[in-house]
């Protein structure tokens, strides 16, 4: 009998999932807030509801007798779901309220690095009031304002980028403090110089098996102009690296989310399901940016589709203990995902409602797969949210060969006032990576 598995979320990222979870044998049963089309086609039952109303997830999916849970997006994580469920008998591949604390608070997963000596840390100081912001970003020199709970990756400003100097840096953290904006505090870190990129791992609370290495592309426009997203896309290289990225870079960035999966067990958070760590490559190797309590988005497409193990079999091995016993794969090739964005994505002028219209057979013969969003499907018409769209993602020998295969895929994908961040896993744009790199390094 084929496990009942039920998925919490309905973005592109739990479209991935969805689809890994019913390639690997799995019954599917989904709780979601928007008519996703590819999760609900692939679905044995689904209801359309809150995803953090906890005693709600918890009736229907006894009432479905789903045996195993998986849960997408950070908020119902937040919320407790996966306690709910676990007290309900339903084991989660996903972290518990308090594990996934490293996402929900900035400043326990600072503290946590501190006080447990993991390298890759940074200066930083949390602020629940304006005295003494300025003379600390004024003595710090460049940093990064974030608020400290949970924005949907899009309430972080950087100096030199989107901040001019210390002094539109207090003022954009005084603002945070005003408008509560992501919780009543806000988190200043020094800025560090590089290339961003991300680690994601299986972690069973002992064990962290880390998936091939990704560059995410938080800019809304090309060339890394505009202000922060979500994530408009992502590439990954045929070697489970990235041209900008050594074996040895790699490694330290996977070493240091071993030891935070190990302080948070010594803390009494042993940590259950994907984890995701964002890191910036510097000339003195990788220093933590933010962690993630779950997949990326868009990572976990470019990881999903290229996992070779069964993710049945490894969403019950992370519940169980098991992970090192089970060898996890991936295929050797490169991925490229692009994201398809109604026009002003990340910004309060993102337009809803917007008919996309796209030709899946035209699609698959370009070599690529569609992976739905924060869309909605009502008698055959996609329709926007203010959110991403459509991610389309396609694996080669090479990292150009995917892209290939993504941008022809693009031109049967159409809709009035949709964007996509063409840039994203070009030749020029991962040569600039390169480069910055070897002039930061000094080769």
């Amino acid at each position: 009998m084929a496990t009942r598995v039920l998925l919490v979320g309905g973005g592109a990222r739990e479209h991935a999932m969805a689809e890994a979870i019913v390639r690997s044998g799995g019954e599917l049963h989904a709780i979601l807030k928007n008519k996703n089309p590819g999760i609900l086609g692939l679905a044995k039952a689904h209801a359309i509801m809150s995803e953090t109303d906890c005693d709600a997830i918890v009736e229907r999916a006894l009432a479905w007798g789903c045996t195993l849970a998986v849960v997408g997006p950070e908020a119902p994580l937040e919320a407790g779901v996966s306690d709910a469920l676990a007290e309900a008998g339903i084991p989660s591949a996903s972290p518990s309220k308090k594990a996934a604390e490293i996402e929900s608070s900035k400043e326990f997963m600072r503290k946590l690095l501190d006080e447990h000596t993991i390298p890759g840390r940074l200066q930083w100081r949390v602020f629940d009031n304006p005295r003494g912001l300025k003379t600390y970003i004024d003595r710090v020199g460049d940093v990064v304002v974030k608020p400290i709970g949970l924005t949907g990756g899009k309430g972080v400003k950087v100096m030199g980028e989107h901040l001019a100097d210390s002094e539109e840096a207090a003022a954009y953290a005084k603002e945070i403090l005003d408008t509560k904006f992501g919780g009543a505090k806000v988190l200043i870190e020094e800025k560090v110089t590089g290339e961003e990129f991300s680690v994601m791992a299986f972690c069973d609370g002992n064990v962290a098996v880390p998936m091939p290495a990704v560059q995410d592309h938080k800019r809304a426009y090309e060339g890394d102009r505009g202000h922060n997203t979500g994530g408009m896309g992502t590439y990954t290289g045929e070697n489970g690296l990235l041209p900008f990225l050594t074996k040895h870079d790699y490694e330290e960035a996977a070493l240091i989310v071993q030891k935070i999966l190990d302080a948070l067990k010594a803390e009494g958070r042993a940590y259950t399901g994907a984890i995701y760590g964002q890191f910036m490559l510097t000339a003195d190797g990788p220093r933590v940016i933010e962690v993630n309590a779950r997949f990326g988005d868009p990572e976990a497409m470019n990881a999903l589709h290229l996992l070779d193990s069964n993710y049945i079999d490894l969403l019950t091995a992370m519940v169980e203990g098991s992970l090192s016993k089970k060898k996890v794969t991936f295929r050797k090739e490169a991925t490229v995902c692009k994201y398809v964005v109604p026009e002003g994505y990340g910004t309060a002028q993102s337009k809803a409602g917007v008919e996309v219209k796209i030709d899946r057979e035209a699609v698959e013969k370009a070599g690529a797969k569609i992976y739905y969003a924060a869309v909605n499907e009502d008698a055959g018409r996609i329709t926007t949210t203010t959110s991403r769209a459509i991610g389309v993602v396609a694996s080669g020998p090479t990292i150009d060969a995917a892209n290939e295969k993504v941008e022809a895929a693009l031109k049967h994908i159409t809709g009035d006032g949709l964007f996509v961040r063409h840039d994203i896993g070009t030749k020029d744009l991962v040569q600039r990576r390169v480069q910055h790199m070897k002039k930061l390094r000094g080769n």
